[in-house]
C-alpha cells in the first residue's frame, strides 16, 4: 500500500472562502463537500462554534 505524504496547505484550485475546506479535503483524501457541511452544522448553534475553527485554521494552514 503507496501512502501519499501530502502537506496540510490551503487550496487554490478548490476554494470557496480561504480554501481551508479544500486543503483540508486534498490532504484526508474525501470530498470537500463534507468538511464543508460540518463547518455549516458547526454554524448552526450560534456561528461562533463555526467560525472560531475556521479562522483558526486560516491562519495556521499556509497557502498553497
Amino acid at each position: 500500500m503507496s501512502i501519499s505524504r501530502t502537506k496540510l496547505r490551503r487550496s487554490h484550485r478548490d476554494r470557496v472562502v480561504a480554501g481551508v475546506c479544500g486543503g483540508l479535503g486534498e490532504f484526508f483524501g474525501i470530498s470537500t463537500f463534507w468538511f464543508r457541511l460540518a463547518f455549516l452544522i458547526a454554524l448552526i448553534p450560534g456561528g461562533i462554534p463555526g467560525i472560531l475553527p475556521y479562522l483558526i485554521l486560516w491562519i495556521v494552514i499556509p497557502q498553497d
